[in-house]
């Protein structure tokens, strides 16, 4: 290993304040994944606090999003386990379990409103309409997006896209959000919008969030801690301090300079209302 080695609401309380940290909310057992004769994620184990905001790191193709899709329930691991609180959560189904995905596509359905795709999963649970409205006006509020509200995708831009995307995994008041590779495609102002909203809602609710990122200084930004991933093992645990350049080029290998190379980021935003702020309304 290259590297030395918070508290969301209780289910069903609500969004309100975070609690104190538990190292062992959710623990990660010797968890593979094979496709065929490749392990994509091979014997991986990792405790995760309450709480904690982390980043995946790593080149293309080195399990990062793999793993996140093994949490969310969309793979089946080929070994090993998953456990919530103590709970094995790994023969669920994504709906299953109290944790959202939000994906590199946004995956928004694009015959519906924006919404309609926040109110999709309120709907599809069953919850009263009184309940969905407010919700859902809720979560508009939240990411600066009430002008917006009867647009279909393709009227968005990518980032505002993106707000949907997080306002929908927010409304059905996960324990925790999973984010794989929320910033890619989106210009340096979006970017920050985005990850700004995903430090507020960790900070002001103790959601755990867990992003695969594939920049260097966002993670070291944002992030409480890294974990770095190559050829489907974790060879990096640490604080962002502990990543020095030259594990990171370690990590990286051939696609070191492109990650590198994209100079300091800015400060987070780390302001403790949890609106996006008034950058993010355009």
């Amino acid at each position: 290993m290259m590297g030395a080695a918070a508290k969301p609401p209780a289910r069903g309380a609500g969004l309100d304040a975070p609690a104190a940290g538990d190292a062992q909310f959710l623990r990660v057992e010797r968890l593979t994944k094979r496709f065929g004769e490749v392990a994509a994620v091979d014997d991986v184990s990792i405790s995760i606090r309450k709480g904690e905001i982390f980043a995946l790191l790593g080149s293309s193709g080195c399990g990062k999003s793999t793993l996140l899709r093994m949490l969310a329930g969309f793979e089946r691991p080929s070994a090993g386990g998953i456990f919530l609180e103590g709970e094995e959560i790994s023969g669920l189904r994504p709906f299953e379990r109290p944790i959202n995905m939000m994906f590199q596509s946004y995956a928004l359905f694009p015959h519906l409103s924006v919404w309609e795709n926040i109110a999709f999963g309120l709907k599809r649970h069953g919850q009263a309409r009184e309940k969905v409205e407010a919700q859902v006006e809720r979560m508009l509020g939240l990411v600066q997006l009430k002008p917006y509200a009867q647009r279909k995708p393709h009227q968005l831009s990518g980032g505002q896209q993106q707000r949907v995307a997080i306002a929908r995994a927010l409304v059905q008041e996960p324990e925790i959000i999973l984010a794989d590779e929320p910033i890619a495609s989106l210009d340096p102002r979006n970017t920050r919008i985005v990850m700004d909203a995903l430090l507020r809602i960790n900070k002001h609710f103790g959601i755990t969030v867990l992003c695969n990122l594939h920049s260097l200084d966002l993670a070291r930004s944002y992030c409480d801690r890294l974990i770095g991933m190559a050829a489907g093992r974790i060879v990096f645990d640490g604080a962002p301090a502990a990543l020095t350049d030259h594990i990171a080029r370690e990590l990286y290998d051939l696609e070191a300079n492109e990650v590198m190379g994209e100079g300091a980021a800015e400060a987070p935003d780390n302001s403790a209302d949890p609106a996006l702020g008034k950058a993010a309304a355009a």
